[in-house]
């Protein structure tokens, strides 16, 4: 049987059942939709996560003290602000390095009242994070040394203290102690869940003086180009180890840092679409057993075609196309339904989706392979038959 004749007596096949065809073309539907938008939210997952640590700034080099393999640092460090004038030394450009030091505080401002962090740091930080203000200046090296108590308030928190008010001259109180605010920072978003707007920054020696406390958390280096961030973090550690022989450090990069949440999303989303898989596997099982049903009640067709001389294997050709069929058309119809459910998801729900143009090739792949896997045995069975007993319809 020629190829297009074989594929017309198959459309007529699946149109003299439409809705067993189309029941049965269900499971595929819902197990190639399942994946491509499970792998879909993986992809959009990673890809915010990537903004947002993009977002911190370029070339980043987060300094810190004990093993770490994510940004963080212990609650108790031996790190000291003139840590910093090394790690200096070793990048080459004092201008590249800031020292952090952040405690959780509530600030007032006459009736109004937040808690927020509370970061002390000094004037290289918007250099090295990136962190253009909207109004007002940050602070000066001068502010440092001095331990004067001025501050720069983080978008959200000039909000809520301020309302639409210019916050800049202002009075606050941090931790019971008063605040001239100099500066509001330019809005910047979540990073991680965790807002970059909901924050007030003080010279880091005032914050020390306000948390008696002389330790830095750590420090964020800014390299001068991509390609030296590795060999850079390694230098950087290796001197803090120099000069604290007995004291651990890590120095984290972004790609670090990347590396580590894509390993955990991707496990992640493997596992969740190998679970929306076994859908495909439970249409692949309905197939299999329609095209049983159907194989029993073509008998005599399947005899009547033997007979007239169709060999064994244009019959089992016949049925497998049949079932590919079934297959392919429903993976056709789940890729759609996956990617318009996506695109839904990514604009009208907090979840965000990036549908990957592979997703849908390999989920046609798999539900024409489900279809040639699950066909197989009816077909045989099919091509197997007697035409004599066919014929007889036993």
């Amino acid at each position: 049987m020629k190829g297009l004749e074989a594929l017309r007596v198959a459309l007529d096949a699946l149109r003299a059942n439409r809705l067993r065809s189309l029941l049965t073309m269900i499971g595929v539907v819902v197990g190639v939709a399942a994946v491509v938008v499970v792998v879909s939210i993986g992809a959009g997952a990673r890809q915010e996560i990537e903004q947002q640590v993009e977002g911190l700034g370029s070339n980043l080099i987060l300094v810190v003290p004990g093993e770490a393999t994510t940004v963080g640092a212990p609650t108790v460090s031996r790190l000291r602000r003139a840590d910093g004038l090394l790690l200096a030394r070793v990048v080459g450009d004092p201008g590249a390095v800031t020292a952090r030091l952040a405690s959780g505080e509530r600030v007032r401002a006459g009736s109004r009242s937040t808690f927020t962090t509370v970061q002390g740091g000094d004037e290289n930080f918007p250099r090295v994070f990136d962190r253009p203000l909207a109004e007002g200046g940050y602070l000066t090296g001068t502010d440092v040394d001095t331990r004067r108590r001025v501050a720069v308030l983080g978008a959200r928190t000039a909000t809520r203290l301020f309302g639409d008010a210019d916050p800049v001259g202002r009075q606050i109180t941090v931790a019971g102690s008063r605040f001239r605010v100099i500066g509001v920072l330019a809005e910047q978003g979540e990073s991680f869940g965790v807002s970059q707007d909901d924050e007030v920054h003080v010279p880091i020696t005032t914050a020390q003086r306000l948390l008696g406390v002389d330790r830095v958390d750590g420090f964020a280096v800014r390299a001068p180009d991509a390609a030296s961030v590795g060999g850079l973090s390694d230098r950087l550690r290796r001197a803090l180890q120099e000069e604290h022989p007995d004291e651990p450090f890590s120095a984290i990069t972004q790609t670090q840092v990347l590396g580590v949440i894509g390993d955990v999303l991707g496990l992640l989303t493997s596992v969740l679409a190998a679970i929306a898989g076994i859908s495909l596997l439970v249409g692949g099982v309905g197939v299999s057993n329609i095209m049983l049903v159907s194989v029993r009640e073509r008998t005599r067709e399947i005899g009547l075609r033997k007979a007239l001389g169709a060999r064994q294997r244009d019959v089992l050709a016949q049925f497998l196309l049949e079932a590919v069929l079934l297959t392919t058309i429903g993976g056709c119809v789940g890729i759609a339904v996956g990617v318009g459910a996506s695109v839904a998801l990514d604009r009208l729900s907090p979840l965000p989706a990036a549908v990957e143009w592979w997703s849908p090739v390999v989920a046609f792949a798999v539900s024409a392979a489900v279809g040639i896997t699950f066909g197989v045995l009816p077909a045989r069975r099919a091509g197997r038959l007697d035409p004599v007993v066919a014929l007889r319809g036993d």
